[in-house]
């Protein structure tokens, strides 16, 4: 068994592993890089992509799945395997990734028609044989919804590896938690927030509820700059339970519904991922089913507006405040978020509400690192912009485990693994959960 990590050993972003066991080569993910991160071209790739026997996608987000077209476009005629939600999801994340590429619409749709064939979802928990005595199993990461780890082991050596994909953050709204792993001889986990413990969800919603209250005291906007995938859902249905759930509505008055607060999605993206999620409500964890077999749809409400058209993103641009905006994209790389920040990151009765990673080299992480400083600004395109709106950072927002959960979800293992490699964090992060696996007596490198 040998491992050779293409891309994400040493980044948060542009995921990208090939497993050589059994004289098969099986790939796990196939990410884009975002920010300063990055990832040598497919044509050096140790194999070439026609030499590639499986492609694993442990969930749908762009850095994990990005290239995918290329590499069909570079050869790939063989079986993506991943489960049955994110077979659904693959199809509109590639296709709004590819509108951003050098493809033709016609390359585009041919070769969208091609990674739906190639997919195929499976299950949760259960046994599957590939070729030579290979073996596999997903198990439900809690990322987002569909999101794996994935479990491979030669039935011959009885040798076995896990690759954790991204951990999802417990007690997460819609999704349920990670499934506990099996034993194996070598794992493959990620460490994004691998020094950093998030706040709780209680905690959290009541911190965004005060935000949320003392950032539209002044009858501004809070622009929210959110992933289409996973934190819009997320984001709404704390909303949702802010707006509708009797204790929270005496906590926070000033955000009941008839205070008619308009709250917009103004992603194309995010409104049909919004509606995929509605469609697979099978997959959601038991709160929101109840929510939702008791009337409560748990990410919609009756002041929530969707923003499809580029005309009526425009409109909303020059539109006043008081409004919550949540725009793509989540990292600020592009996407509608960037013309709300052009218009409004000047305006002091403005807020911006950082909900996830901000990646080395994008511009969420420039607004969060100079919106701290006296005269801090930045620049958008040719425009230099001072930050006067106000800078908020919610860490218990994001998507991925802390430290706690992470080595948590190590230590629900039966047996320890015989090895664990660190990867999809920065050197710091990863380095410290390393010196803390180690101390609790894991073999843990990064």
């Amino acid at each position: 068994m040998d491992i050779i990590h293409i891309g994400g050993e040493n980044t948060v972003t542009g995921s990208c592993h090939l497993l050589k066991i059994a004289g098969l080569n099986i790939m796990i993910d196939c990410g884009m890089a975002q920010g300063y991160d990055s990832v040598p071209d497919i044509d050096k790739w140790p194999v070439s992509p026609k030499e590639i026997d499986y492609l694993f996608i442990t969930h749908a987000h762009i850095d994990h799945i990005g290239r995918i077209p290329e590499l069909i476009q570079k050869g790939f005629v063989r079986e993506i395997i991943c489960t049955h939600p994110t077979k659904i999801l693959l199809g509109p994340m590639l296709e709004d990734g590819m509108k951003f590429s050098n493809i033709s619409e016609k390359e585009r749709v041919k070769c969208l028609k091609k990674i739906d064939e190639f997919s195929w979802g499976f299950e949760y928990g259960k046994y599957f044989d590939l070729k030579k005595g290979i073996r596999f199993k997903l198990g439900c990461a809690g990322h987002i919804l569909g999101s794996s780890f994935v479990r491979f082991e030669d039935t011959g050596s009885g040798e076995s590896v896990i690759f954790s994909g991204d951990l999802g953050a417990t007690n997460t709204p819609i999704l349920p938690d990670p499934d506990p792993p099996e034993p194996c001889d070598l794992l493959v986990l990620e460490s994004t927030y691998g020094n950093r413990v998030h706040e709780g969800r209680t905690s959290r919603i009541q911190r965004l509820g005060k935000m949320l209250t003392k950032a539209l005291e002044d009858g501004g906007k809070v622009f929210i700059p959110a992933f289409a995938l996973g934190r819009t859902q997320e984001l709404l249905y704390e909303m949702d339970r802010l707006f509708s759930d009797p204790d929270l509505k005496k906590t926070f008055p000033d955000l009941t519904p008839d205070k008619k607060i308009p709250v917009f999605v103004d992603t194309p993206l995010g409104l049909r991922i919004t509606a995929v999620y509605s469609n697979l409500s099978v997959f959601w964890d038991n709160e929101a089913k109840n929510l939702y077999r008791s009337g409560d749809h748990p990410i919609d409400f009756d002041h929530l507006y969707a923003v499809s058209s580029h005309r009526a993103h425009e409109k909303l641009v020059e539109t006043s405040g008081p409004a919550i905006i949540l725009a793509g994209a989540g990292m600020c790389t592009g996407g509608r978020i960037i013309n709300h920040l052009a218009a409004g990151i000047e305006n002091p009765e403005n807020d911006v509400f950082f909900v996830g990673y901000q990646a080395k080299g994008t511009l969420g992480r420039e607004i969060l690192k100079y919106g701290r400083q006296p005269g801090g600004h930045i620049w958008i395109g040719n425009q230099k912009l001072q930050i006067n709106a106000e800078i908020y950072q919610l860490s218990g927002y994001s998507a991925h485990a802390d430290a706690d959960e992470l080595t948590g979800w190590v230590a629900s293992m039966p047996e320890k693994p015989g090895k664990i490699k660190l990867v999809h964090g920065e050197p710091a992060a990863k380095q410290a959960l390393a010196s803390r696996l180690q101390g609790m007596g894991y073999n843990a490198r990064t």
